[in-house]
């Protein structure tokens, strides 16, 4: 029984250390600063604010990042884009704003519609969000929103999954008298990022994100790099299940050999 209970006092202190080391990994990665800025090729720096405009296709998309407010000025009509890097098992919402024309100068009611795209240009479906709606004449603004699936950090040849790399974002009206087409409009476009962690996390991995163009400037990759697929959480709560059934087939053990013992008949009787 004491070899027992050593046993168990060493795996549970296993488990407590796997599970400190868990907090710590968490923590130090949070706490890791983000790189500085550094200048790049044409001697800028590589770190820029939100673009106060937006590109007119693919191959000219505004670069921001998830947590910067986008801006453009444009026409009705105008095809704008922009693009963002999201990385694996994290999962995006993006938001628009479109301001538009005082009602005196407009002609009837407009509908607008928010796309996002992966680094192939396949175009992703919203789980949940507005992604197109209509502006009656008299409204002074249009809202939108779309929230992509969980971006993976592989999939299969066939499969339409969204893979870490470039998202663009084109924001556009579809709908509205042709006498409104020109008018001058206003948008606002930002991500937001919520990490969905191990439960989301596959074995395999690209080798390389979908980061579609020539220019890979900070802009277009995490604050923090790609993460690569590699690691999750899954791996601590593995290794604590482990453990933990290491901790059970040790105390079975001890319940069959206590109850299996000859019980000892004192001398004399």
């Amino acid at each position: 029984m004491r070899t027992v209970r050593t046993l168990t006092a060493g795996l549970l202190a296993a488990a407590a250390a796997l599970a400190v080391a868990g907090t710590a990994a968490g923590t130090a990665a949070a706490d890791t600063p983000s790189p500085s800025a550094t200048p790049g090729k044409d001697g800028a720096a590589a770190e820029a604010a939100a673009p106060t405009e937006a590109g007119t296709s693919f191959r000219t998309a505004a670069p921001f990042r998830p947590g910067q407010k986008a801006t453009a000025g444009a026409s009705s009509g105008d095809y704008l884009y922009w693009v963002l890097p999201v990385d694996a098992q994290q999962r995006v919402t993006v938001k628009a704003t479109v301001t538009l024309p005082e009602s005196a100068a407009r002609h009837g009611a407009s509908t607008w519609q928010l796309d996002v795209y992966d680094g192939l240009r396949r175009r992703q479906a919203c789980t949940y969000g507005t992604q197109s709606r209509a502006a009656a004449r008299e409204a002074a603004s249009v809202e939108l929103s779309c929230t992509l699936r969980t971006v993976r950090a592989g999939a299969e040849p066939w499969a339409n999954d969204p893979l870490p790399g470039s998202y663009y974002v084109r924001l556009t009206v579809v709908d509205l008298p042709e006498e409104d087409l020109g008018l001058p409009v206003r948008a606002a476009v930002e991500a937001d990022v919520h990490e969905e962690g191990g439960a989301f996390a596959v074995d395999g991995a690209l080798a390389k994100p979908l980061v579609a163009g020539t220019v890979t400037g900070s802009l277009r990759e995490p604050e923090d790099g790609w993460s690569g697929g590699w690691w999750s959480d899954r791996w601590l709560w593995t290794a604590a299940g482990g453990v933990l059934g290491a901790l059970a087939g040790i105390f079975g053990y001890s319940l069959t050999r206590g109850t299996g013992r000859p019980s000892r008949v004192p001398p004399g009787a």
